[in-house]
This record gives C-alpha cells, structure tokens and sequence, in this order.
C-alpha cells in the first residue's frame, strides 16, 4: 500500500497553517494594548500620589525645622533641653550618671571626668562650687541644702550597692577591686558629691561644734560621746556626726590574738544605742544631736573614707572638729577649743596635734599651766608596703612655757583636729581615697596650707587618746575576709599613687602610672590655689625626689616658719 500524500491532504495543511499565523498575529496585538494600558495607568497613578508624596515631605521638613527652632529657642534652658534627649540619657541624668558611654576613655586615662561631662556644651549651669552633677540639666534642678535623710538616704543606697559590688568581687585581684570600687564611685559618689557641695547649707555664727567621730568596732565609742557631752561648756550647741562601723552578726571575728590567732566573738557594742538609751544620752538624741549613718564592717573602706561619710552629715554648724571613736576630754574643751582659733594669729587656722594617752591627767596639766605637745617630726617610711609615703612620728613637749597664742606647726593629725566649718567646702575629703590607712595627714596637711589655712598646736591638751589597742579588730581584716587574705597590702599600695602624685612624688607622676583610673577628677580633690605645694614642702623640709627629710628647727622650737617672721614677737619669752 502506497504511504504518500494526496493533494486534497496538501491543501488542507496550507489552510492550518494560515489560520495559526493569523491567530499570532491577533495574540501579539493584545499583548501589546495591553502593555500600553499598564503604562498608562502607572502614569495616571504617579499623577494621582506625586503630589501627596511632596505635601507629606515638606511637611515633614516643617516639622524638622520648628523641631530644631524648639531646640534653639531653649539653648538659654539646660533645665529643658533635656526633653529632647533619648530616653535613655534623659534615664541616665535623672540618676545622675553623667559620665555613661565615656566611663571607659575616663578609665585609661584618654579624658578627665569633667571633660567626658562637659562634652558637648550641656554644662552652662555649672554651679559657683563646680558642680557638675545632673541636678543641673534637667527640671527636678534642686538649689535647696541637703537635709540630713536626703544624705544619710543616699550614702546608704552607696552603701548596699557596695555590699553587692564586694560579693560579686569576691575573688577579685587587688586591680580589681579597684576597678570595681572606681566605677561605683564614679557612678553614684561623685555626683552626689558635687551635687552636696554645691548645696551646702549655709555656716551658723552660733558658736555651734559639729563633731565628727568615726568609729570601727570600737567599744569606748559610747563613753567618748557620754565625756564630749557631759565635759562641753555648751552641750546644746554640740552636734555629732557618728559613723559607726560594726559587726552586727551573731557571730563576729576578734582581731589578732596571742600567737597570731583569731575567734569567734558576739557582735560589737552599739555605740548610738548605748549613748542614745543612758540617762544623759537621751535628751541629746531626741534632740536630733547625733547624727548616725551606720556601716557593716564588710562595708568599712577604711578611716578615711569613713571621715569623708562623717562629713556629710554636718548640717551648717560654725565650727568643725574631728576626733576618734577612743578619747577623753578635759572640761569645757569646746568653748577651749574655740578660743584657741579665735586667739591664732591667722585668718584661717587649723588646731592639731597628737593628745597625750588617755591615761594623762588633762586637768592637772592644764592647772598646771603644762603646754601640749606639738607634732613635728616627718620620715618617709622605708616598709615596702607603705610605698615610701610620708608619715608623721609622734607629739613631743618641745615647750617649757605655755603661751596664750597656739605656736604654728607644719601638720595635722586626723585624731584631733579642729577649725572653721569652711574648711569641708574648701577641702573637701576625696571620695576616691578608699582602703588607704595612712597617706592622709600629709595629704590634708598640704591641701589646707596651699588653701590658705595656717596649721597651729593646741596650747593646752584638750584630750585624751587610746594609743595601745592589741587585740582589736583593723579594718583590714575585714578587707581580707570581704576579699581574699593579703589582698590589703597592694590595694593600699596602689591607691597610695594618687596621694603621691598630688604630693609631687616624680615616681607617681600621670605617665609612670596605671591605671589611668587613679587619677579620676583628682583636680576637685588636691591642691589649693592660695599658695604653691613647693613653698609648703620646702617650709615642711620634704624632697620628694630624694625622699629626704632636711631639720627645720622652727617647729621644734616653737618659732614662726619661713615667710611669717612677722610673728615672732608673739612667742617671745
């Protein structure tokens, strides 16, 4: 059978085949009109929105301008820009935490404290006292003196964030610690600091004392404030400011006992109860005369640092006198004292000295006309752990005479000191000095002189002073059980730097030290600008370059210094 094509089967492919092209031909027209509809209601839609888009973006820019006007219009306001900040800086001022992103550059030292919080120009209500804490920047801006809750309220919030920051340092190095207790202080302490200075109330002209006492697990803390009470010319117009460092656990540690053990002891006596709860004690309390902020000794940051929270607590009295937790007292020491200020020959004077022992008959003395000891004697300490620093020997009875004008002197003691109530705004103690347990008498010694503050001895012993305390608990020991045991010794060695360095020790000079944390807004807490640290170490006969102490004479003698020559005539015999 034939397999090939007919002409009736070629004919009816070419007529397929015209209809198929025909059919394209239609398919590729719609395809077409259908693109040129799409454009133009795409077109048609961007006629529709384009002006919308351009009303919404200049309004937008509106906005942007009359935001910024806003903005410029407060300039003059601090108090308000702060409502156009983030919330989190606005978070971050309220809680006065001023320094926030710059902590770390503060840390190695690429900018000061005040450069990281003057950044940016947000500082133009600097207060006269240079505060440059929040209460400047926002609308809870406060001008009113703390009161006594509002201080005591916050050093106690320090305080448990302290107690959290030791637990979670447990294990920490000696660098670390420091880190730790740098960044809370920087955070909370300094600020509230400023922000205290700034407010301060104002000085009374009523002839008030506030006295300020310091104890750590001290048991002849309450018989000293029964005796400053009982022996004061004026006991209403005595206010005290007790800082008192305890163990309150059931179980406590002595100190070092015989043989170099230690035991398990009862919890220390309370030296506020005691006196607040005794017959004299009862009306001075109720009469909001003692004023207490209460620490745990695993909270003690040394006697220092525990005379910077006593500090806070005075409330405007007119004169200011600093003692410790173990004295006795001579009668009427306060209206003694007082005249001994009014009777030095200066405009700004200082009256210190180390007391006799406690077992010294004051009365006697002072019947006797017997003149008080005066402090002369510097040495730079040679023991590795005291890093060189300057240290101040013993009282000794240069005088055969007792003169009614105080005799000058070159330091001061931190055990009994007593001047004008100025002086805590002038010199205000350091908050950064935590954990140090010697450094400080050389330190205050030369800020108040280069401030403008004459130091004198007592003419007569005004006190007494429990020297020999074997067996007692040492804030240091409570380092070494809050942290780790040996921990104490290259703490203090390392804060010690910043002492040595305002004191112009070459070796604790900004670029020979690290980290550069130590020196954190150290130019609110050094030198005065009345007279130069030179003139006062050359006076003193220190050289610390070559850590030699050169006699002076004039201190052992009882003469004025170098410079006040004009006064000899007053201590003529």
């Amino acid at each position: 059978m034939h397999r090939g094509r007919t002409f009736l089967d070629v004919t009816q492919g070419e007529s397929d085949s015209e209809d198929d092209d025909a059919k394209s031909t239609q398919l590729a027209n719609s395809t077409i009109l259908r693109g040129v509809a799409c454009l133009i209601l795409c077109a048609a839609i961007l006629f529709v929105i384009a002006p919308s888009h351009h009303i919404d973006a200049q309004k937008r820019l509106d906005s942007q301008d009359h935001h910024l006007s806003k903005i410029r219009n407060i300039e003059d306001d601090p108090r308000k820009r702060t409502r156009f900040f983030p919330a989190r800086l606005q978070n971050l001022l309220a809680h006065s935490h001023v320094v926030g992103s710059h902590l770390k550059d503060v840390k190695e030292g690429k900018i000061t404290v005040e450069e990281a919080i003057h950044a940016g120009g947000l500082h133009n209500d600097v207060g006269s006292s240079g505060h440059i804490g929040a209460g400047n920047l926002n609308a809870n801006h406060k001008t009113a003196p703390m009161t006594y809750d509002e201080v005591v309220t916050v050093l106690q919030d320090f305080l448990k964030k302290l107690n959290s920051s030791n637990i979670k340092h447990k294990h920490a190095t000696f660098h670390g610690i420091w880190s730790a207790y740098h960044d809370l202080i920087l955070k909370y302490l300094y600020p509230f600091d400023r922000d205290y200075l700034r407010r301060m109330p104002n000085r009374r002209e009523d002839g008030s004392i506030f006295l300020s006492v310091v104890t750590y697990r001290d048991e002849f803390c309450a018989s000293t404030l029964g005796e400053a009470f009982a022996k004061a010319k004026n006991p209403h117009q005595l206010f005290v400011g007790l800082v008192q460092q305890n163990c309150d656990e059931a179980k406590c540690r002595s100190g070092v006992l015989e043989g170099g053990k230690m035991a398990d002891v009862g919890p220390d006596p309370d030296c506020y109860e005691i006196f607040c709860s005794s017959a004299e004690g009862k009306k001075y309390c109720a009469n909001n005369q003692v004023r207490l902020l209460k620490v745990k000794e695993s909270e003690s940051l040394g006697p220092y640092m525990a005379r910077y929270f006593a500090s806070k607590l005075w409330m405007g009295e007119q004169w200011y006198m600093q003692i410790d937790s173990h004295m006795t007292f001579i009668l009427d020491w306060d209206h003694l004292s007082i005249d001994m200020l009014n009777q030095a020959p200066s405009k700004k004077p200082v009256i210190s000295h180390y007391p006799p022992p406690h077992t010294a008959d004051l009365a006697e003395k002072a019947k006797k006309n017997v003149p008080a000891p005066r402090l002369c004697g510097p040495i730079f300490a040679t023991s590795d752990l005291e890093s060189q620093i300057v240290r101040l020997e013993g009282s000794y009875n240069y005088d055969s005479v007792k003169l009614k004008k105080p005799r000058f002197a070159p330091f001061v003691a931190a055990g009994y000191l007593v001047a004008h109530s100025d002086l805590l705004k002038e010199v205000p103690f350091d908050p950064f000095l935590g954990y140090i347990f010697m450094g400080e008498e050389i330190l205050m010694s030369a800020r108040l002189w280069t401030s403008g503050y004459d130091i004198f001895s007592p003419t007569v012993s005004l006190t007494g002073h429990h020297y020999v305390r074997n067996h007692k608990p040492k804030f240091w020991e409570s380092i070494h059980r809050t942290f780790s045991f040996g921990v104490h010794n290259p703490l203090q060695m390392l804060v010690l730097n910043r002492v040595k360095y305002q004191l112009g020790y070459p070796e604790s000079a900004r670029d020979m030290i690290k980290p550069k944390s130590l020196f954190s807004a150290i130019e609110q807490y050094s030198m005065g600008t009345s007279r130069p640290l030179d003139e006062y170490l050359r006076i003193v006969g220190l050289d610390m370059n070559t850590k030699e102490v050169r006699f002076t004479k004039w201190c052992e003698t009882g003469t004025p210094p170098p410079g006040f020559e004009k006064y000899r005539g007053l201590y003529d015999t």
